[in-house]
């Protein structure tokens, strides 16, 4: 799994799918967009990447989870990141986003016809958004609100990447 990082990054929305996923085994690849490593979120945590976006050449991954926050507008005008979210969804590869990040997915061409959900303060650019759905799966497309449903979000990506048995198993051992 690859995660792009940009500064203003929603930090719930990274740390707990992540965290969730990584407990379940599966191998997650933060990728700074820019220079340097450590990339400062919204709320002023700030997380080391494992790599630049840059340092990967054309990243290949199982699955593409793009975070929300302020730095989805950075994610929006980054072309390589959109020619990567089309090549994941040509490839039949999972795509992921949580909060004002199916936007990225809207500007990528990949969203039209798909179910998704997406935080209301982005419903205007996608009024198709089902936003009363924490989690919304079409294919191998799923999609989250935002921020309160970051582990729910984690959850089904294990269900779906993994299994539901390890994502209960997951589940039982966070108490969730």
């Amino acid at each position: 799994m690859l995660v792009p990082l940009a500064p203003g990054f929603e930090e719930l929305e990274v740390v707990a799918p992540v965290d969730v996923l990584r407990r379940a085994g599966v191998r997650v690849t933060l990728a700074a967009l820019e220079s340097p490593l450590a990339v400062r979120g919204r709320n002023g945590l700030t997380l080391l990447a494992d790599r630049l976006w840059a340092d990967g050449g054309e990243p290949s991954c199982d699955c593409l989870l793009l975070p929300g926050g302020p730095a989805v507008a950075v994610l929006r005008r980054n072309a390589a990141l959109l020619d990567h979210v089309r090549a994941q969804a040509r490839s039949g590869g999972w795509l992921a986003a949580i909060c004002a990040a199916p936007t990225v997915l809207l500007d990528a061409g990949v969203l039209a016809g798909r179910r998704h959900t997406a935080h209301p303060s982005v419903a205007a650019e996608l009024p198709r958004a089902e936003v009363g759905e924490a989690v919304v799966v079409d294919g191998r497309l799923i999609t989250s609100r935002g921020a309160g449903t970051a582990v729910d979000f984690g959850l089904e990506l294990v269900a779906r990447l993994v299994s539901p048995a390890q994502a209960a198993a997951v589940r039982s051992a966070i108490a969730a």
